[in-house]
């Protein structure tokens, strides 16, 4: 990052968000819903894993009995989106936490991939609660639950899409023209 330098996150304030919602799904939902997903494949016949603890478990096997059909058949596509959130984006929101808290620029483009995945498998997922096998009858509810699965995405590749440098500004003295070639050697 030479000629480059890091604006502080208590300047970035926006980015507080990012690191909020980073941490909401490292630890809520990759490692706690959707891992209980991947962990218990049968609802209605499982023994209780050690993690998540068991009344989580209870939490989410109620609000999928009451709200939720799809969470509780986990049809194979559905499967899939459990181990991608378990196996991917898991791993990616360490990794962005740990970008964005020290303004790294190089999370720029994984910040991108995954907002273009995430936006694509929610769409898959509310398709499939609206119009699929598995619809729910609080459809308002599924949806407020999830939009912001949709707007964090479109939010990060706001952030991220305008700039190369989303984290860092030209270091005092080191400011390059864009419009200017370099001088040729005498």
């Amino acid at each position: 990052m030479q000629g480059r330098t890091v604006v502080p996150l208590r300047r970035r304030r926006v980015d507080w968000v990012f690191v909020g919602f980073f941490v909401f799904n490292f630890v809520f939902v990759s490692y706690m819903i959707d891992l209980e997903c991947v962990l218990i494949r049968d609802t209605a016949n499982f023994d209780y894993p050690i993690w998540p603890p068991e009344p989580f478990v209870r939490l989410v096997h109620w609000y999928g009995r009451n709200y939720d059909p799809l969470l509780m058949a986990r049809p194979p596509f559905w499967m899939m989106t459990m181990y991608i959130d378990v196996f991917v984006f898991g791993p990616f929101y360490a990794v962005a936490l740990y970008a964005f808290i020290r303004g790294r620029d190089w999370i720029r483009l994984p910040a991108i991939i995954w907002s273009a995945m995430m936006i694509t498998i929610v769409c898959i997922i509310l398709n499939e609660e609206i119009f699929g096998q598995y619809k729910t009858d609080h459809l308002p509810l599924v949806v407020m639950l999830n939009l912001s699965w949709l707007i964090l995405p479109v939010l990060t590749l706001w952030r991220m899409g305008g700039t190369a440098h989303p984290f860092t500004v030209s270091a005092p003295g080191e400011a390059v023209s864009t419009t200017e070639s370099p001088a040729a050697p005498a």
